[in-house]
């Protein structure tokens, strides 16, 4: 029996766990995968409060040994479900013998992330991190004065080429269709920007460059015609997608499958929490992550008294 059993071990997870031991708690962390969530796929990063500079790798490595130095309990294992039972929460994950296997505890986090939804192109995942990037406040400053492309059209493409306009020589936007589905005023914004260019009804068909992006092909869905755009970076903007279906019988979901929860990190399962970009929320950074975990973490010890 665990005090609090969290699902997921990226920065919303470990920072939760680090706030649960440290509240003299017994805290398990359950990860399919290995600790760490998607910023260990970002070389650089610099944009978390109080740290210049560090890569995400050291970054996540620095949050598990911290987690775990501290007493948080650290097991690899797929989850299946959680259970709201009268005494206590169930957290079941499939066994290497193909059963399952089912932790207790007196609450539960569930830290599970999103993942960004890729373009589905060829190489995307051997260029990610060598000129495809799915984060522009993460990666657009490592781009400063150089020619980059936007794949999207909704509210986040448009934000980021905004972002990404400051810094660079020449912001691409391509979209399949010949409207953008985000706001107008943040389209119009990018029109009084001469160093932004829309390249629309059109899709990346090819990611150009060996061991770096030097450019993408992209075909023009009407016509069939086909361009470069000699660019070295490519931002993939087209959305997430959170993996929370396995609690969509405990906890509630909206319309894209996060899980329906304030800022105090409450489900409306009691004992169930959550943490991080798994959860409805306007902004997913490291910090608003962290923040989370935090905030969850001591919700649970409340909850547990």
């Amino acid at each position: 029996m665990y005090d609090i059993i969290i699902v997921g071990g990226g920065t919303a997870g470990l920072s939760a766990a680090i706030y649960g031991v440290r509240a003299g708690r017994r805290v398990l962390i359950l990860e399919a995968k290995n600790y760490g969530g998607q910023i260990i796929n970002s070389p650089e990063v610099e944009n978390y409060p109080g740290i210049r500079k560090i890569s995400g790798m050291e970054f996540a490595k620095g949050l598990y040994e911290q987690a775990t130095g501290l007493g948080a309990e650290f097991r690899q294992g797929q989850v299946l479900r959680v259970e709201v039972r009268e005494k206590d929460r169930a957290v079941v994950v499939s066994g290497a013998d193909g059963g399952e296997k089912e932790y207790k505890a007196k609450a539960v986090i569930l830290a599970t992330g999103a993942r960004n939804r890729p373009l589905g192109v060829a190489r995307e995942q051997e260029l990610t991190g060598a000129g495809v990037s799915y984060c522009a406040t993460c990666d657009g400053m490592f781009f400063r004065g150089r020619q980059v492309a936007v794949a999207g059209g909704g509210n986040t493409a448009l934000e980021d080429a905004a972002f990404l306009a400051h810094y660079c020589e020449r912001v691409y936007v391509v979209h399949r269709r010949d409207q953008f589905r985000g706001e107008e005023r943040l389209v119009e914004n990018l029109r009084q920007k001469e160093n932004v260019e829309f390249v629309l009804n059109s899709v990346v068909e090819e990611l150009l460059g060996e061991g770096m992006l030097e450019g993408v092909r992209i075909r023009d869905v009407a016509t069939k015609e086909e361009k470069v755009l000699p660019v070295s970076g490519l931002f993939v903007a087209v959305g997430q997608m959170p993996d929370n279906d396995g609690f969509a019988g405990v906890v509630t979901l909206d319309d894209k499958g996060y899980i329906q929860a304030a800022e105090d990190c409450r489900t409306e399962a009691p004992g169930i929490f959550v943490a991080g970009d798994c959860r409805t929320k306007e902004v997913r950074q490291l910090a608003t992550a962290a923040a989370d975990g935090a905030v969850a973490a001591l919700a649970a010890c409340e909850y547990i008294g």
